[in-house]
């Protein structure tokens, strides 16, 4: 009997998109869903992007450079040069969205068996770009009872083994919203400095931080060869589908490897480069209106939230997301019944268990991970759903 590869086995379903047959069948039955369980942005992608995609004269859609166009990376070397960011276009690899970057940026620096530290709750798909590289992750816990703050250095030495290689990192977080300080990526120089390791900095939310200033892992001096930056335009330019995405280094080693997997898939997104370059020249008050809308957004969620009987909302200062701690038995049964049993006027919300967010067994079964991805009048009545929905849930803990 053919048999599956045990790589195919341990890879891990979504845990953001797993309900999705759920909120199908309440729509058919005609349930209004608010889905504030994915980030997707519903900001309006900038015109010049598609502008650009429209005038863009050629008789072939040639493979581009395997590292991305010239100009392209041209251009991304001033826009970090903006961020406080130095680097030259030979020290970014374009990359098919950020997910590729990820990709990437393990298999050159990882070999199967590996280890790699990452602090809880943490995006889900490093679990299966970790299972991809056959990586082991290594978490330690995050609380939100202090907001999801950089667990204490202790808990990173104590995590640390002789196959450990990396820390990961994504700043500011998904799915905490949390924003580290410059203080906290101090911290992580500390540790890899001491233990020889690369740092990992997934930076897609950088724009959108809003209780303090961003500090890229790469403006840590002294670290060049330890750290690679992951980016991606998805959520900058609200362009997810342009899948468009940076591996970043002054590693040249590291650059020197990543460029051959960038070869053996040949190039970017031809069209997407096109976009993602265009987008470069928007001036740098465009951000200005996403951020305040965001910023809106996240009051109304997080103080709806606290207001609930029972519930507990850190204040996220960054990204668009915020976990919530809810007075319920099973997040992922309660995330099912919110789509499969109950309604309230006729709608209903979609939330994201945060159990997917964790790697150890039990951990964020009260809690779940919600996207302010909708305007604030959606918001709302997204939130009145979800305070009805824990009145009437059998399952309500206290």
């Amino acid at each position: 009997m053919l048999q599956i590869s045990k790589r195919g086995l341990a890879m891990p379903p979504s845990p953001i998109r797993k309900l999705v047959p759920y909120a199908e069948a309440a729509k058919k039955k005609g349930i209004k869903v608010f889905h504030l369980n994915i980030g997707q942005p519903d900001i309006e992608t900038p015109s010049i992007m598609f502008d650009a995609v429209k005038n863009a004269h050629m008789k072939v859609l040639e493979y581009s450079h395997s590292a991305g166009n010239e100009s392209y990376r041209r251009k991304l070397a001033e826009y970090y040069a903006k961020v406080g960011v130095k680097v030259n276009h030979n020290q970014i690899i374009v990359t098919t969205g950020g997910s590729e970057a990820i990709q990437f940026g393990f298999m050159a620096c990882l070999d199967a068996g590996d280890e790699v530290i990452i602090p809880e709750p943490f995006y889900a798909n490093y679990n299966g770009f970790a299972v991809a590289a056959g990586v082991t992750v290594k978490p330690i816990t995050s609380s939100i009872d202090n907001g999801f703050a950089l667990p204490p250095i202790e808990a990173f030495e104590k995590a640390i083994t002789s196959r450990t290689r990396a820390i990961v990192i994504c700043n500011p977080n998904n799915p905490t919203g949390y924003l580290y300080s410059k203080e906290e990526l101090e911290v992580l120089k500390t540790i890899i400095q001491k233990h020889n390791l690369f740092l990992f900095s997934d930076e897609a939310y950088r724009e959108f931080c809003y209780t303090g200033t961003h500090f890229s892992a790469m403006q840590l001096e002294g670290v060049d060869e330890h750290v690679i930056l992951m980016d991606t335009v998805s959520k900058r330019y609200s362009a997810c589908g342009a899948r468009i995405g940076a591996l970043v280094t002054r590693n040249q080693a590291v650059l020197d490897t990543a460029m051959k997997f960038a070869q053996a898939r040949l190039s970017p997104p031809g069209f997407g480069q096109i976009a993602s370059e265009a987008a470069i020249d928007l001036p740098d008050t465009y951000f200005d209106g996403p951020k305040a809308e965001y910023l809106k957004r996240r009051d109304a969620l997080v103080s709806r939230l606290n207001a609930m009987e029972g519930v507990f909302c850190p204040n996220p200062g960054g990204a668009f997301y915020a976990i919530a701690r809810l007075p319920i038995d099973d997040a992922d049964r309660f995330c099912q019944w919110l789509l499969e049993s109950f309604s309230y006027n006729n709608q209903t919300v979609m939330l994201a268990p945060a159990t997917g967010f964790y790697s150890t067994p039990g951990l964020g079964k009260n809690e779940v991970r919600l996207a302010y991805v909708l305007n604030t009048d959606d918001i709302h009545a997204a939130m009145d759903c979800l305070e009805e929905a824990l009145r009437q849930y059998p399952g309500r803990t206290k």
